[in-house]
């Protein structure tokens, strides 16, 4: 059995098609979860890469390409979860106890990769989420707040002022809802 790394995946429709890329190829799919598909066969079959490549994946190869993977995946986990209300430590404890590494091994790693920092690339996601909440528009701008871990509504809307341009109101009037995917959140 072996382990392929695949960056790029963030959603169920993407484990849905790495899945089904993966058993066209031939090879017997054990599992596909966020970042990951354990499959037994020829993984060093070239067509694996063109195949992902061709619908938006990329394989892995390098540990450190695996652990930002790994730390992006943990933010959206989080983020998609709607447990952060609930949330009994730190964000930054929350990815360094998941993926298994020191924060700031971590942090440096992701910058240095990414350009970026962590913490950046989660309020980027989570203003993302908050964007996809606004549209469905089920929740209020203070439970959408709550349901992210934002300590109030005003928090929540100075940060989205400041990543999106607009206030969540301003957002919500709008009749196209511009949106980033997951995958190039943070570029």
């Amino acid at each position: 059995m072996e382990t392929l790394h695949i960056k790029n995946m963030v959603c169920a429709r993407c484990l849905r098609t790495v899945r089904d890329e993966l058993t066209t190829l031939g090879l017997d799919v054990q599992s596909v979860t966020l970042g990951e598909a354990i499959v037994e066969g020829d993984v060093n079959d070239s067509n694996i890469r063109t195949r992902l490549e061709a619908q938006g994946f990329e394989l892995l190869e390098s540990n450190t390409a695996r652990l930002v993977e790994n730390v992006k995946t943990a933010v959206i986990r989080l983020i998609r979860s709607g447990t952060l209300e609930n949330l009994t430590e730190r964000v930054s404890e929350h990815i360094a106890r998941t993926v298994g590494k020191d924060y700031e091994y971590l942090s440096h790693l992701f910058s240095s990769v990414e350009a970026i920092t962590i913490e950046r690339y989660v309020i980027l996601q989570k203003i993302e989420r908050v964007k996809e909440l606004l549209m469905y528009d089920e929740l209020t701008v203070s439970e959408i707040a709550y349901r992210l871990g934002y300590s109030s509504t005003a928090h929540v809307s100075r940060q989205f002022k400041e990543v999106v341009g607009m206030s969540p109101s301003e957002f919500k009037a709008l009749r196209h809802k511009p949106r980033t995917s997951l995958d190039h959140v943070g570029k």
